[in-house]
């Protein structure tokens, strides 16, 4: 039950959607949600960004990833947002 519950948490603030459609609710999850929760919505968001028409199905994979190595995911969500560009000139994330 808990992984169900932290898959739709990620994919929520990756997406997003209801609560986290706030930038300040975005923001104050990065204190509260679980380090492993995090990684995975940074790496969904980051494959939503490389192929935005992929549906939830085709993403399962990266809650395995997260699961088996969250810090791993963390890093791979990272090295995509470096590799695709996806930060301003300050470095920052956009």
């Amino acid at each position: 039950m808990q992984t169900d519950v932290d898959a739709w948490l990620a994919h929520a603030l990756a997406a997003h959607r209801g609560h986290y459609a706030d930038p300040a609710a975005r923001e104050a999850a990065a204190g509260l949600l679980p380090p492993p929760v995090l990684a995975h919505a940074a790496l969904l968001a980051e494959l939503a960004r490389l192929v935005p028409d992929a549906g939830p199905g085709q993403l399962v994979f990266a809650a395995r990833l997260t699961a088996a190595d969250p810090e791993a995911a963390a890093d791979l969500a990272a090295f995509l947002t470096r590799a695709t560009g996806t930060t301003d000139p300050a470095g920052n994330q956009a």
